[in-house]
Formats: structure tokens, C-alpha cells, sequence
């Protein structure tokens, strides 16, 4: 009894010690002062200060934008990966946490074999069989917090995987908007530059009919000809991008471009969000962001690492116990054959060659190192993918007020030079200079527009929307 009283107060004494870990704690870097605060691109009227909302595409009150983002969202075979990863990463801590269980194994065996003549006694048969049973059970004491410490380690895995998926998640919704977006402006460009040819049309309608009543030149016929052909083939250069805008729509979504629903490429109008955009602050986008979620959590992960390291440096304490029967017959077995138990403490240390142990314990202070290098990068780099499309999306906005002025008054002076030519007033040449500026001002104003779309998605991007919608398979 005194000997199963020592080892129960060494296995009590062991547990006591498990919780102390050796190593550093993980504690969450803190961005500089200046990085958690208001944008600086963003003291312009075409922001407010609130909150970002999470599905931000549902601002542009389009149902198909709607249904092909949430198709992409679960068909996106990058998306797929982003998940099947996610799904190793959490089986992975689930076996690292099961080190924290005693860990059993079940053996049976049976021989038969001959004994040799000289260790049979005369008159024994030479031949015998033999039958085992047992169960081994073993547990490790967590003395220096090396279980623990790996625990850790792949807990920060497993939330680094979720970051990256929530960060495909944040680009799939961006891509798939920007590609509908694509789509969208394309057509819309093919419209205005049908109807800058229909304009054309007419000036040369009218400016035949002046030729033909002897008040004109075939020359003032041929300059707006030639303007008209100019501009007449819009149709190939502009359906180009919008059936690659389409094409592209279809895999982001999952299916095969002759698989994409025929309402997906309907819109001929381009996407316009006509609102203040909600972009909060430096702090609340560093929260927001999975990429900086992804970073800090690999830190944590690498910061475990150097505890699961240092923890080679001491000795492993484990508890084992065995139990099990050994008898001629399988009914021996159970029936009350010999019978045998082992109960006992066991101490594994790698003394004194520690070399190798401190070189392990080097290596994951170094990744540690380079994890928060990288944590730092991340938070400088999306302040600067967020400033630069804040930037870009206020000056597009400038620029299209004043292509858009400037459309106005092209139109104006066409409109003023076809009256004109038809009362005689003014040759055809002035009339060619007036419509040949509106045809470039709609063009202008038209690429404008599509700009404004794309540096939108690019700005929501940026503000790292997206992911807060329920994921599906993680």
C-alpha cells in the first residue's frame, strides 16, 4: 500500500506542475497610434465615417448582383480550397488536443511453436500453444507545458486557415461584382456609341440633302462620312470585354461559361452606387480585415511554437499502467489464468546533448520574428491598399463631374451647329468639329463611369467586406 500511495502523490504533485508552460506568452501586437485613426483620403463628402456594412454589394439594390454573389460565395472553387484547408486545419487541432488524453492500446497474440528437446522435461510433449491479452494504458504529463504549448500552436493554425478563407471570401465577393460591373459598362459604352453614331447619321442625312439641293460640297459629304465610319464599328472592340466580364462572371460563380444564366449579362446600364460610402477608421478596419486577422493569428501560432521548443529542454514525465492474462488456452484467459499488472511513472530526457533542442528553440524565436514582421506589413499594407482606393475613388468621382460638364456643353454646341447647318448658317466643317468633340466627350464620360464602378469594388475590397456572411462547409 505504501508503494501505491507514493506513486498517487507523484502523479498528484505532476498535475499540479502541468500547468505551468514554459516559453513566451502570445500577447496581440498593438498598431501604432496613427494607423487606428481617420483616413486620411477620406475628408471628402463621398465618405462618412460609419461603419462599413458586411454585405456591401446589397447597396446597389440589384437581385442578380445579389444571387450571383451568393452563388460565388458557395460555388467559388478557390473559395472550395479556402474551405477544404480551413476543415485540415481544425482536424489537426483535434489531434493535438487529444494529447491531453490517456492513450490506450489493446493487443492479443496467440503462438504455437515446438520447444526444444533440451528444454522439454522427458515425457513432455514438445509442442505447446500460448495466449495473451492486455491493455496498455499511458498518460503525459504536461509538466512544461509542452502539450499545451502545441495546443496552442494549432489553435492558431486553425484561426489563421479561417482568416484566409475569410479573405478569399472578401476577394470572390470583389471579383464577382467587378466582373458583373465589367459587364454592365461594357454594354453601357456599346449604347452610347451606337448613339453617337445615330447622331452622325443624322448630321450626314442633313448634309447630303444640302449637297443635293446645290447648297453644299461633296466634300462636306465626305468629312462627315468618314466620322460616321469612324465610329460605326463599335460593336466588336466593345463586346470583347463584356463577354470576357461574362466569362469571367461564370467561373468565379462555379459553372462553365454556357452554364451562366442569361439574366447575369442583362444589364445595360452601368452599376452606380449614388450615396456617401461608409468607411470607418484605421481601427476598425485592422479589426475588420482577415488578412490582419490571418497574420496576428500566425504569430500566436509560431509564438506556441517557441514554448512546444523549449519544452524539449526538459524531461517528459509519463503515467503507465498494463494489465492482461497469459495462458495456454483462451479460456485460460478469462477464467483465472495468470494474471498480470503494471503500474509506474516513466522519465524520458534527452540529457545532456541539448544542442539540438536549443537550435529547435532558435528556429521558432526566428519564425516567431519573421510572423510578426509580417503582421506589421499586413496592417501597413491594408492602410495602403485602403488609402490608394479611397484616393482613387474621389478624384474618379472629380473627373467624372467634369466629363460630365463637359459632355453637356458638347451637346449644347451640337445641337446649336445642326440648326444652324440646316439654316444655312454655318458650313458642314463646323458642324464635324462639334459632333466629333460630343462623340469624344460621351466616349470620355463613359469610360469615366466604368472607372467609378471598379474603383467602388476596389474600395469595398479594401475595407474588407464580405466575410461576415454565414460560410458554408467551414
Amino acid at each position: 500500500m505504501t508503494r501505491f500511495r507514493n506513486i498517487a502523490l507523484s502523479f498528484t504533485s505532476a498535475l499540479t506542475l502541468a500547468a505551468c508552460a514554459v516559453g513566451p506568452n502570445h500577447v496581440a501586437p498593438t498598431p501604432k497610434a496613427a494607423a487606428a485613426g481617420p483616413f486620411v483620403a477620406a475628408a471628402n463628402p463621398a465618405f462618412t465615417a460609419a461603419e462599413p456594412t458586411g454585405e456591401w454589394w446589397r447597396l446597389y439594390q440589384d437581385p442578380v448582383l445579389d444571387t450571383l454573389v451568393a452563388d460565388a460565395l458557395v460555388h467559388n472553387t478557390d473559395l472550395r480550397v479556402a474551405t477544404a484547408n480551413l476543415s485540415r486545419a481544425r482536424a489537426q487541432l483535434r489531434e493535438t488536443r487529444a494529447g491531453r488524453l490517456p492513450q490506450a492500446t489493446v493487443g492479443a497474440g496467440a503462438t504455437y511453436g515446438r520447444i526444444p528437446a533440451v528444454q522439454a522435461p522427458p515425457g513432455i510433449d514438445r509442442t505447446d500453444s500460448s495466449f495473451d491479452i492486455g491493455l496498455d494504458i499511458s498518460y503525459e504529463v504536461d509538466l512544461f507545458g509542452r502539450v499545451s504549448r502545441s495546443i496552442e500552436a494549432a489553435r492558431g493554425d486553425a484561426e489563421a486557415a479561417e482568416g484566409a478563407r475569410d479573405a478569399v471570401r472578401v476577394a470572390v465577393a470583389a471579383e464577382t461584382a467587378r466582373a458583373y460591373a465589367d459587364a454592365s459598362a461594357a454594354a453601357e459604352r456599346l449604347a452610347v456609341a451606337e448613339h453617337t453614331v445615330a447622331l452622325i447619321d443624322q448630321t450626314l442625312n442633313v448634309t447630303t440633302k444640302r449637297f443635293e439641293a446645290g447648297r453644299g460640297t461633296r466634300l462636306d459629304v465626305a468629312r462627315v462620312a468618314s466620322l460616321r465610319y469612324q465610329h460605326r464599328p463599335p460593336r466588336p472592340p466593345l463586346r470583347a470585354p463584356r463577354e470576357g466580364a461574362l466569362f469571367r462572371l461564370a467561373t468565379l460563380t462555379g459553372r462553365a461559361p454556357a452554364e451562366l444564366p442569361q439574366e447575369a449579362g442583362a444589364r445595360r446600364t452601368i452599376l452606380r452606387l449614388d450615396q456617401a460610402i461608409p468607411v470607418g477608421d484605421g481601427r476598425t478596419l485592422i479589426a475588420r480585415r482577415p488578412d490582419v486577422r490571418q497574420a496576428e493569428r500566425r504569430l500566436a501560432a509560431e509564438t506556441a511554437r517557441i514554448g512546444v521548443a523549449t519544452a524539449d529542454l526538459y524531461p517528459r514525465i509519463s503515467f503507465g499502467a498494463s494489465i492482461g492474462a497469459t495462458g495456454p488456452s483462451i479460456g485460460d484467459l478469462f477464467t483465472g489464468g495468470p494474471f498480470r499488472w503494471l503500474l509506474g511513472p516513466l522519465l524520458n530526457w534527452s540529457f545532456p546533448n541539448q544542442e539540438a533542442n536549443r537550435a529547435r528553440i532558435e528556429q521558432a524565436e526566428a519564425s516567431s520574428a519573421a510572423a510578426l514582421a509580417s503582421f506589421d506589413g499586413t496592417v501597413l499594407n491594408a492602410l495602403r491598399e485602403t488609402e490608394t482606393a479611397l484616393s482613387a475613388y474621389a478624384h474618379e468621382l472629380d473627373r467624372r463631374i467634369a466629363l460630365n460638364d463637359a459632355r453637356t456643353q458638347a451637346e449644347t454646341a451640337a445641337r446649336l451647329a445642326r440648326i444652324q447647318l440646316r439654316e444655312g448658317k454655318i458650313d458642314s466643317l463646323a458642324v464635324l468639329d462639334a459632333e466629333r468633340s460630343l462623340a469624344q466627350a460621351q466616349a470620355d464620360l463613359a469610360l469615366s463611369d466604368a472607372r467609378v464602378a471598379t474603383t467602388q469594388v476596389d474600395l469595398f475590397r479594401a475595407l474588407g467586406g464580405g466575410w461576415q456572411m454565414q460560410a458554408t462547409g467551414g
